[in-house]
């Protein structure tokens, strides 16, 4: 399962498919999962805050294509930050709709007065559950969790989401998390102290 796939049912543990994060927290580490897909399949690179194209053979995956031909389509802009506000905007929307391809979530539409909103179900509570589960388990395992692993855990932190991974875990693995990130190569760790900044700036303005 992709980066962000995994982020979207750890933010959306919930048998109603709630988020469990602020709006702009769960589009924005989406977001960042969208980018961080992109980066360890080496279609672009994090440095200095700017965001770069180094690949641009479509990727397999269609959303990812989209998120690379949205980034080449506009080379003016290359602030990471900028990138993350952009497809914060339609990231929940996005992965929802690609985990509701794959099988694992349902789409339901609500009308309440003039509005619809979309809410994605679980169609097996276990499989939504296991990304969580997982990397706790990760985490209380002698060797060290593998690149994607680690950005995973990196974004999960970033976003506000790391009670829902470590609720029932030991201090070992609270240990573990914590050295984890300084040690993700250096575009991976820009990402993810970018994405952190951009959470806390979303949720102290109140954007929703």
């Amino acid at each position: 399962m992709l980066i962000a796939d995994e982020f979207f049912l750890i933010a959306h543990n919930d048998s109603r498919g709630k988020a469990k994060l602020h709006p702009a927290a769960t589009g924005l580490g989406l977001a960042s999962g969208l980018l961080g897909e992109l980066l360890l399949y080496g279609h672009i690179t994090v440095s200095a805050g700017q965001v770069t194209v180094i690949d641009r053979r479509p990727p397999a995956d269609a959303l990812a294509h989209t998120v690379l031909d949205q980034l080449i389509g506009e080379p003016q802009h290359q602030e990471l930050r900028t990138w993350l506000s952009f497809l914060a905007q339609t990231a929940t929307t996005s992965v929802g709709e690609r985990l509701a391809r794959a099988g694992v979530l349902r789409r339901q539409e609500s009308r309440r007065l003039l509005r619809t909103s979309v809410t994605y179900l679980p169609i097996d509570l276990n499989a939504v559950a296991w990304p969580a589960t997982r990397l706790r388990a990760l985490l209380d395992r002698p060797d060290p969790p593998n690149v994607p692993d680690a950005l995973l855990l990196g974004l999960v932190v970033a976003a506000g989401l790391t009670r829902e991974v470590l609720w029932s875990a030991g201090p070992r693995a609270h240990h573990r998390l914590n050295v984890l990130i300084p040690a993700l190569p250096a575009p991976l760790k820009e990402l993810v102290g970018h994405t952190e900044a951009a959470v806390g700036a979303a949720v102290l303005r109140g954007i929703p």
